[in-house]
């Protein structure tokens, strides 16, 4: 074990609890213990891997880790979308808390809802949601896997085509957003050493404009505009709660903010006014649910010291630095669209940021000594 290594996880560590440990105290709301101890064990898991990567392999090795792990998730996915055609009427129902799946023997999964049932080009076919609890969250890793295939290890073109096949059956507007972006920088890059593929690539890209039209429209205007009106009431609501509660938020604990946010109510002649000019009108006044923006859900619960800071570290993160203005959009768009910053996988990037800062001053102190 690394001395300087060791000094910064435990560093990190210490930072890291004591911000959640001032969180708890000053919290305006009674905040339940156990909900505490689930961010200090993400904590804990995020560290522990920064630790064993840093101390005995390398942060090259944990992204091939993350890679191969993402891949199988994309073939996975694949086939989860195509068995659903075979096995449709074959499946059995399993509940968790808030929803009921469909599955195939356990293996693929399925939410089989009139929102999540699609009808593009007379096809019909249900959201892909992979291993996870919806379709939304899947399209983060997919995207994530679309980024490190194109800019990082740049092994397969095919690979690329089918991760982005399956980024559409997720039909998730923010996926195939992402998915625009990053295509369009990819065309680019391309473009600069050969002309002659661009017309080539941006006729592939047709057909994801075209899917992403159709998908905002009904989320827009159509009959899935709730979940459109969700996202804006998740994006400004919480920042009002951190208005009012600028220093130390009023608490991470999910079911307190749940309770919390049922009885405030907001109103903002600048928010009024925008939405008068892009013609989009925020209709939702209540929510008995958690925030789907996890970035402002952590505003509101920490206020804006502790989120400034986490959000710093997360941009500092030190684990994937090929094409980081890129990376860091695709993530701060996907842990502001689903619930994801204070997971595990998502947290390691705060965690890799405060890092890099102590071990910079562990390891200067040990060439010292």
């Amino acid at each position: 074990l690394k001395i300087s290594v060791i000094s910064a996880a435990l560093l990190t560590l210490f930072s890291i609890v004591i911000l959640f440990s001032i969180n708890y105290f000053y919290a305006i709301t009674e905040q339940s213990i156990n909900k505490y101890f689930y961010y200090i064990t993400v904590s804990l898991v995020s560290i522990f891997t920064l630790t064993y990567f840093i101390n005995n392999r390398s942060y090259e090795e944990l992204v091939k880790t993350i890679y191969f792990v993402l891949k199988l998730l994309v073939f996975h996915s694949l086939i989860n979308f195509i068995v659903y055609f075979i096995f449709k009427n074959n499946l059995t129902t399993i509940s968790s808390v808030n929803n009921d799946y469909e599955t195939f023997s356990n293996l693929f999964f399925y939410m089989i809802k009139e929102k999540n049932v699609i009808d593009v080009f007379g096809i019909e076919f249900c959201r892909n949601m992979g291993v996870f609890w919806e379709p939304g969250v899947l399209q983060v890793f997919l995207n994530l896997f679309f980024f490190l295939e194109a800019f990082v290890f740049k092994q397969s073109k095919t690979l690329l085509f089918i991760t982005a096949f399956v980024i559409l059956t997720t039909y998730s507007t923010t996926g195939i957003a992402i998915l625009l972006i990053q295509g369009l920088v990819y065309i680019y890059n391309v473009g600069r050493v050969n002309r002659l593929l661009i017309p080539v690539l941006l006729i592939f890209v047709l057909p994801i404009v075209i899917v992403f039209n159709i998908n905002f429209d009904e989320k827009r205007i159509g009959v899935r505009s709730f979940s459109f009106q969700k996202r804006i009431f998740d994006l400004t609501q919480p920042f009002f709660i951190a208005i009012e509660n600028p220093l130390t938020g009023i608490g991470l604990d999910i079911e307190k903010f749940i309770n919390f946010r049922q009885e405030f109510y907001f109103s903002s002649t600048v928010l009024t006014s925008l939405q008068d000019q892009v013609g989009v009108q925020a209709t939702t006044v209540g929510t008995d649910k958690g925030s789907s923006n996890s970035v402002m859900f952590l505003l509101a619960g920490t206020g804006f010291p502790t989120t400034i800071l986490l959000l710093y570290m997360f941009f500092r993160q030190q684990m994937i630095k090929e094409k980081k203005w890129l990376l860091m959009t695709i993530l701060l768009i996907s842990v502001m669209s689903e619930p994801l910053l204070l997971r595990p996988f998502f947290f390691i990037f705060i965690a890799s940021g405060f890092f890099h800062i102590f071990h910079k001053i562990t390891s200067h102190k040990t060439q010292i000594e």
